[in-house]
């Protein structure tokens, strides 16, 4: 009886080893294009999906001064929310009254998935999305060049 239980403990613990011991047969097949790290090139077909709308986290408050032709700036705040809602504060600094004047309602996407449009504002009402920072954009919608650029920003605060 011991001889029995022996030889089937022996045989229980041979296929236990047998069993663990074998590689799986579903694996994935993993194909690295060469050339693609040779060159830096993406292929022609590659379509990347990351944009600042699905990517970062955009939502919070953003605060700056931004230039001004007959004051000495406009400080800007922009609180984007959840249901692209948003609600934009603006103080003409340097101005008698120091007012400050409050808007809100929602912005959209453009089709690249990078820059919102305040749909409430009057032009220009275009921000380029970047990691915590908004940039005003020009009344054609596009980034502000020359010795200016940098003041055309608003960071996140929170």
């Amino acid at each position: 009886m011991k001889k029995q239980f022996l030889n089937f403990g022996l045989a229980l613990l041979l296929a236990l080893i047998v069993t663990a011991c074998q590689k799986s047969k579903e694996t994935e097949n993993l194909v690295i294009d060469d050339e693609m790290f040779e060159t830096g090139e993406m292929p022609e077909d590659f379509i990347d999906h990351h944009t600042a709308m699905n990517s970062l986290d955009f939502m919070g408050i953003y605060k700056g001064v931004l230039p001004c032709a007959d004051c000495e700036g406009i400080e800007t705040i922009i609180e984007l929310g959840s249901g692209n809602s948003y609600v934009k504060k603006v103080i003409y600094l340097g101005k008698g009254d120091q007012k400050v004047i409050e808007s809100g309602g929602t912005f959209t996407w453009n089709d690249d998935g990078n820059t919102i449009t305040l749909n409430e504002e009057d032009v220009p009402n275009q921000y380029f999305v970047g990691e915590n920072v908004l940039f005003h954009l020009d009344i054609d919608g596009n980034r502000i060049e020359g010795e200016l650029a940098s003041k055309y920003r608003l960071e996140k605060t929170s």
